[in-house]
């Protein structure tokens, strides 16, 4: 509860606190150093210490999450002021406002975004979500499953790796087309200078973070020219980084899909691409209760987007009152500490904990009978 809670909590358990350059990413409990980018990243907008961020709210659950965090945020009284664009994949795309929110990401440097609807329908518009991350170039989508100190079952204990996906090519390339009727052709773009990168922020990330292990997911039994390049420039990458004591491993995709849900705990950095860590961190969710307690970040040179770690628009239960806010709240938390208000941060991850950790106020996703209201009230 943030009115109990000590601005001075330290953490609960041993806890990394990275140079100032680097990306904090984590809660109370596990505080994990995002390596930096590669170009140094600007300040936002900022005035009078006051932060101004970029808040797309998203469909479905997406304005209950929104307003869960803004509800919290404002009790902590954390130095942020909102610029809200309620885009919406439901709808057929409105240019001035994509526009305008683009501008603001760009403006502000920083961003808290839920999910956006995308149709599968051929005529429906392009993934609104993937516009933004090939736009302002966030290559590196970085989701940490881990159990929770809560008291729902889940099949196994002592969870905790991290799943670095490449944002930006791969089979979200978007590139489809029929050369002759009742034939579709869709590319899939692998080039060697984004592979390094994902990479290279992998390794860094395992590096800072004290884990041991990165693993590349790959295809390339089958796909031996894309998968085959992606697997191969790992591989070079983990060369440069065998002084540090990082070891490197390699499994093909259906196995590691297996080995998940068996053993997820030989896992310690996955690296992969576009769609294989969209599937693997659906599958590392289920393991540890599910997307609602499952946080992201979206990193490039220069903007960084905070959204929940397994992409669920939440349809079936918008306007219930039943979502779980963790997700998106976590996300939020991550975002405070890359801005450097680790107090605030610290103050409301260790509130959250709490909640979680008792396990009084649980929303149904969670084995719980409480409400999204709820549980905001509880961490507040």
């Amino acid at each position: 509860m943030l009115r109990h809670a000590s601005r001075s909590a330290r953490p609960v358990s041993a806890c990394l606190r990275a140079p100032a350059p680097s990306k904090a990413f984590g809660t109370v409990a596990t505080k994990t150093a995002l390596p930096p980018p590669a170009a140094p990243f600007k300040a936002g907008t900022v005035y009078g210490g006051q932060h101004t961020i970029t808040l797309i709210p998203g469909d479905g659950i997406g304005k209950e999450m929104a307003n869960a965090v803004q509800t919290i945020f404002k009790a902590a009284h954390v130095p942020i002021e909102w610029e809200t664009f309620d885009l919406s994949g439901y709808s057929a795309k409105d240019a001035g406002l994509l526009k305008q929110a683009m501008d603001s990401i760009k403006r502000n440097k920083v961003a808290l975004k839920g999910i956006l609807y995308t149709p599968t329908s051929r005529l429906g518009h392009s993934s609104l979500n993937v516009f933004l991350r090939k736009d302002l170039d966030i290559y590196a989508s970085t989701s940490i499953i881990q159990n929770m100190p809560g008291k729902w079952p889940t099949r196994h204990k002592n969870v905790n790796f991290a799943i670095i996906r490449e944002n930006t090519e791969g089979e979200y390339s978007g590139l489809e087309h029929t050369p002759v009727p009742g034939v579709v052709e869709s590319l899939k773009v692998v080039t060697r200078e984004k592979t390094e990168r994902i990479a290279k922020y992998a390794f860094d990330f395992a590096l800072k973070n004290n884990r041991k292990k990165v693993t590349a997911i790959h295809k390339a039994n089958i796909m031996k020219l894309g998968d085959g390049l992606f697997l191969n420039v790992c591989r070079d990458v983990a060369k440069t980084y065998e002084s540090s004591g990082i070891q490197f491993d390699n499994m093909i995709v259906d196995n590691a899909s297996m080995q998940l849900v068996s053993k997820p705990s030989q896992f310690d950095v996955i690296v992969c691409g576009n769609l294989y860590g969209n599937i693997l961190s659906n599958v590392g969710a289920a393991i540890v209760g599910g997307p609602g307690i499952v946080p992201g970040a979206n990193f490039g040179a220069n903007y960084a987007v905070f959204e929940p770690g397994c992409r669920h628009v939440g349809k079936d239960i918008e306007g219930t009152n039943k979502a779980n806010p963790t997700a998106l709240l976590m996300s939020a938390i991550h975002m405070l500490r890359h801005l450097g208000l680790d107090a605030q941060a610290t103050q409301i991850s260790a509130a959250l904990m709490k909640v979680i950790t008792e396990s009084k106020v649980l929303t149904p996703d969670l084995g719980g009978n409480h409400t999204t209201t709820d549980f905001t009230q509880a961490v507040m």
